[in-house]
């Protein structure tokens, strides 16, 4: 059987990894700490393989959120990557490169989820040619979805 490469890092570059191994359940959580490390509505994450994480380029800086938890994320850029628990690891979805087959499974501590969460996706989508910034005027230092050794780009200091 082929390992299928997985890849993937932060915003900034300064913070990459590959796996080794098959990724497990994808979810997502709804508890106020995952609200707050993502900055968003739930935080997306799947568990990664026991022993099965390699950081290719930097490695991120933790911030213990509970007595048995700490959170992973760029110190450069604020990228949320990891959730580590005793035991397991888990990865910010959004971080990796190809993410189109990680849809979460299973959400969890859906008691605390955000109300009006459950409906987002039914309010009515703005056509891109109305948006105030442009997709083409705009010059992006984001980190390429894949790994490149011509990455950082010049001129930028990681």
């Amino acid at each position: 059987m082929t390992e299928t490469l997985r890849t993937g890092g932060c915003q900034c570059g300064a913070v990459r990894f590959r796996i080794h191994g098959e990724l497990g359940r994808a979810s997502i959580c709804h508890c106020r700490m995952c609200q707050k490390a993502f900055g968003g509505f739930f935080g997306p994450l799947v568990t990664a393989p026991k022993d099965g994480v390699e950081w290719t380029r930097g490695e991120p800086k933790y911030f213990q959120s509970s007595v048995n938890i700490d959170r992973g994320f760029c110190e450069d850029c604020g990228t949320p990557l990891t959730y580590r628990y005793p035991g397991g690891l888990e990865l910010a979805i959004g971080a990796f490169d190809d993410r189109g087959d990680l849809a979460p499974k299973i959400q969890v501590n859906y008691a605390s989820h955000i109300p009006w969460v459950t409906t987002i996706f039914d309010q009515p989508v703005r056509d891109s040619g109305e948006d105030a910034v442009k997709q083409e005027q705009i010059i992006s230092f984001q980190h390429p979805d894949h790994d490149t050794e011509n990455w950082p780009a010049k001129g930028l200091h990681l």
